[in-house]
């Protein structure tokens, strides 16, 4: 059996309603001065201002930052990191969606280390310890609150910045469906999605071991019996519940395991035409699993829950032009989570994908 160091970081609050005790958690870490990080989409929803409201009835000095946006930047979080520098804070709440707890993860880095995001660029090179951080994710999407690593746009070259580093985690996730309600269905959907394709892949990784396969089975099963209800009853709690916990489960699977061509191959499409990395995967997930010649019982059910997403489910629907697949299979090629695939995986192998998919 594949040998695995299980070291669980992250506590666990799920439940509707759990969003509620925010300030009980953060009074548990001895916090008395706290940073909210909450993008403004988390404003426009009341949950920025019930996440202050929590904290300041536990009588902490809450300082809130809502200046960055989708695929935040080095320079937002150099501004954060500004904002919060005067105010001595001693707690990081990350609130809404992967991009921003992603967010918080960086600014804590540089609060923490000084410096820039750039000085931390790979794994494990952070020095110092964080500062306690909670996450409270409003989507069910990427899992970020269970991971250790944070990733940045670097907007001088539209690179990513990819920090790994065991001391980047959250203390506390709270994982409260309420949070999810309201959210645009098409976001909703390609979010969900995105879950499910990580719960699939890491499944059949090079690198999966028998607790990432625990975390990928259960992911699977929680998304699989969820997404569907909630595309078609978005008011579903139930439904969103297992959906969420699913993802989160999903993101475990990946920090203990890893991906695969599936998301090598989504990556090129996210990056040239702005896709959500769900509608990526929908597009090249079970041509994917069908180059590797696994999964065949999943793809039936796969292609249904994409369809029923209203995904595009191939790059001709998405008016992805043919003659740019060569250029995005060069791409795919260098992306890391190509290593991990059950074949050999290079730029061939991901036109091949390509050319299944469209």
């Amino acid at each position: 059996m594949t040998p695995f160091d299980f070291r669980p970081r992250t506590r666990i609050l799920f439940g509707a309603g759990e969003f509620a005790r925010l300030g009980e958690v953060a009074r548990e870490q001895n916090a008395t001065r706290c940073l909210v990080l909450a993008p403004p989409t988390s404003v426009d929803a009341g949950h920025a201002q019930e996440a202050v409201r929590s904290l300041k009835a536990r009588r902490m000095d809450v300082f809130a930052f809502h200046d960055f946006t989708a695929n935040p930047t080095v320079a937002m979080v150099e501004a954060a990191r500004e904002y919060a520098g005067p105010h001595g804070v001693n707690l990081v709440v990350g609130m809404g969606n992967g991009d921003a707890l992603d967010f918080a993860k960086a600014v804590n880095v540089v609060i923490a280390n000084g410096g820039s995001i750039r000085d931390y660029r790979g794994y494990g090179n952070v020095p110092k310890p964080l500062l306690p951080m909670i996450a409270v994710p409003t989507l069910a999407g990427a899992g970020t609150e269970s991971q250790s690593n944070t990733m940045i746009c670097d907007s001088e070259d539209g690179s990513k910045i990819i920090c790994g580093d065991p001391k980047i985690f959250f203390r506390t996730a709270v994982l409260d469906a309420n949070l999810t309600l309201g959210q645009p269905a098409a976001v909703t959907a390609a979010h969900g999605y995105q879950a499910l394709g990580q719960a699939v892949e890491t499944l059949y990784s090079t690198r999966r071991t028998p607790i990432s396969e625990c975390f990928s089975r259960e992911a699977y099963r929680l998304l699989e019996s969820g997404f569907g209800r909630m595309l078609r009853a978005p008011e579903d709690l139930e439904a969103r519940s297992a959906t969420l916990l699913g993802a989160h489960f999903a993101g475990l699977a990946v920090e203990y395991s890893a991906l695969g061509p599936a998301h090598a191959c989504a990556q090129p499409l996210v990056k040239n035409y702005k896709m959500l990395p769900g509608a990526a995967l929908a597009l090249v997930l079970v041509p994917a699993l069908e180059w590797m010649e696994q999964g065949a019982d999943l793809a039936p059910h796969l292609r249904q829950l994409a369809a029923a997403a209203e995904l595009p489910t191939s790059l001709n629907d998405a008016a992805i032009p043919e003659q740019v697949l060569p250029r995005l299979a060069e791409e795919a090629a260098t992306q890391w989570t190509g290593r991990f695939s059950s074949r050999h995986f290079d730029a061939r192998a991901a036109l091949e994908i390509y050319r299944a998919a469209y």
